[in-house]
């Protein structure tokens, strides 16, 4: 089984110096290493050139971002799995043992997550898919080790192997074959949730999205784009509309994004009346940006007659987490 570790990079030279040794010496004997280059402006390239002469680099013409930055660099790679890496991971010794082994075992298993702990609180699940995805009926995303801001301390819970519904794209195992057959990523996300988006797509196709505790590896967090900027905001919400107006089946969804709105509009005088302005104009801005694009969206639904029906994991977040005081995932079941 050939594995592609594939690292998206823009600009991102000193996130390059930092963690691309930890994935040489802890992947390099069963993977071949590539970094994916966004159409870098900094000297990222001599830097790999001068000091990882060992290492692919694709170059892409342009910054399409996440999406169009990986769809255009995996053309160029040859490889049974593709390890899908932010460039502000650090890998773990033995971290891809589990994971190939799984795929290995589950030939049902289309993509895979690890256990993505905080690289600055390393007892800590990192705000990013933590201990694997799911979503509600209105497509918020949380995970298992994080629901909204509250993070969970790393005690060995989720040392498990397990169904998820969603991988996050800070590292995310995927077999070349289910990429190339759903056409990769869908470029008018940019980035943000289009991991999720990809996910329902794969389970659609009655595969298996699944988490391997047993491989961990250790996040930054908003290296390229924080958490608190208001495009990320702007991203979120947008791109969580589109995957309804993608995936969600015909006859819910109606309903679906009419309680959607009111919960974004919620969530955005939320933010206006705690006087994040910016934040509430980029709901406002996705919104209207989505409206745009619905049409375009809705064309995209594909697979209707084996569309996941029972795709959410609990009816609503918002309402178990701010009405119910459930703070942590097991509170949820």
């Amino acid at each position: 089984m050939k594995v592609a570790v594939v690292i998206l990079n823009w600009n991102g030279k000193q996130l390059l110096e930092q963690f691309l040794p930890s994935v040489i010496s802890f992947s390099e004997t069963e993977a071949k290493i590539y970094v994916a280059d966004n159409a870098s402006n900094d000297d990222s390239i001599s830097f790999l050139e001068k000091h990882f002469p060992t290492i692919s680099i694709i170059r892409n013409v342009e910054n399409g971002g996440y999406a169009k930055g990986y769809n255009d660099a995996l053309q160029h790679v040859e490889a049974d799995i593709y390890a899908l890496v932010n460039s502000d991971i650090e890998v773990t010794e033995n971290w891809l043992t589990p994971i190939i082994s799984q795929f290995k075992e589950s030939p049902n298993t289309a993509a895979i997550q690890p256990k993505i702990l905080d690289f600055k609180d390393k007892t800590s699940f990192e705000y990013a898919g933590a201990g694997g995805g799911y979503i509600d009926k209105y497509a918020y995303p949380y995970c298992r080790g994080r629901l909204f801001d509250i993070i969970e301390k790393d005690t060995g819970q989720y040392n498990d192997i397990t169904d998820i519904f969603w991988g996050s794209g800070a590292c995310l195992f995927i077999r070349s074959k289910v990429f190339q057959d759903l056409n990769g990523f869908d470029e008018d996300f940019f980035a943000h949730q289009e991991e999720i988006d990809l996910c329902w797509r794969i389970q659609n196709l009655k595969l298996k999205v699944q988490y391997v505790g047993t491989s961990t590896v250790y996040h930054v967090g908003g290296a390229t784009l924080n958490q608190y900027n208001p495009k990320k905001t702007y991203l979120n919400f947008r791109n969580s509309l589109f995957t309804i107006i993608k995936n969600v089946p015909r006859k819910k969804l109606f309903g679906i994004l009419i309680i959607r709105m009111i919960l974004d509009g919620i969530a955005a005088f939320k933010f206006l009346f705690t006087l994040k302005i910016k934040h509430f104009i980029a709901i406002f801005k996705a919104h209207l940006s989505f409206y745009k694009s619905a049409s375009t969206m809705y064309s995209k639904r594909e697979n209707q007659n084996n569309r996941l029906y029972t795709y959410y994991h609990c009816t609503s977040i918002v309402w178990k987490y701010f009405l119910e005081n459930k703070k942590k995932f097991k509170q949820l079941e």
